[in-house]
């Protein structure tokens, strides 16, 4: 496995476990709908939150939320409705977030967790 996926594998592992500490209850992860995915699904008092995780090491290139394109979103989105489409509950509220995780050399994960991002 390449490096970055290494990366990326270890801050989604991260990400669900920060998740569950805030009360999230983790129903999927890299769910994929044709070409699109979603890192994490989760459920937290009646809402379902559909998460990019974005991971780095560096903040050389910016932070990791800054690399979450208008695209990703887009894709999130979608696939996010495919899978309501087969596992959700009807009438059930829908959020699409982004939780940044900077594993920077010495220091402990930070997370950015930014909620109901829209196109």
């Amino acid at each position: 496995m390449a490096r970055h996926n290494d990366i990326g594998k270890k801050g989604e592992d991260l990400a669900a476990g920060w998740l569950k500490g805030k009360g999230f209850t983790i129903l999927d992860r890299n769910w994929r709908s044709v070409r699109c995915e979603v890192d994490i699904i989760a459920i937290r008092q009646g809402i379902y939150h559909f998460i990019e995780v974005k991971s780095g090491t560096s903040l050389l290139y910016g932070h990791p939320e800054e690399r979450v394109s208008r695209k990703k979103i887009g894709n999130l989105m979608r696939a996010a409705l495919a899978w309501r489409l087969r596992f959700a509950e009807p009438g059930k509220r829908v959020q699409y977030d982004v939780l940044s995780v900077s594993m920077l050399r010495d220091k402990e994960p930070e997370y950015f967790f930014i909620e109901d991002v829209y196109v």
